[in-house]
């Protein structure tokens, strides 16, 4: 599936959204270009609440509010929201394989596997389940 989709975890979307184009690898960068320039970065509702439990924690800084952030980041030329549909929210319960608890996580594989897109994260154990088969996974 190397023209399919490709879903940002939300670290990926915030280095983005912030030029830190250096935490991408080489590859990733790559990754994210491509898609980029063809109209097919996605990002996940749940990546939305995620921005906004960080910005609640002091864990991450932003330079206006949490919304206007938000909504600034989703112009980003190429790139469209993924709701969290009924098939996402039922998938993530019922994941194959070893998969970790952490909620957000779970919606971020479902979303991959219910809509075909591939995810391009830095997390090792998002990682690690990708390597299990089950979804496209991609090192950021």
């Amino acid at each position: 599936m190397p023209d399919s989709p490709l879903l940002l975890d939300t670290h990926c979307w915030i280095w983005a959204q912030f030029g830190n184009i250096e935490k991408f690898s080489r590859q990733g960068y790559r990754f994210f270009a491509k898609a980029a320039h063809r109209g097919d970065l996605r990002v996940s509702i749940i990546s939305v609440w995620e921005i906004g439990i960080l910005e609640a924690k002091g864990r991450l800084e932003l330079k206006m509010s949490c919304l206007e952030w938000v909504n600034q980041a989703l112009t980003m030329p190429g790139l469209s929201l993924v709701p969290l549909t009924p098939e996402i929210a039922i998938e993530s319960s019922r994941l194959p394989g070893e998969m970790h608890a952490d909620p957000a996580d779970r919606i971020l594989i479902a979303t991959v596997r219910v809509t075909g897109a591939r995810l391009l994260t830095k997390d090792e154990r998002l990682l690690d389940y990708g390597r299990q088969h089950h979804a496209l996974i991609l090192p950021a």
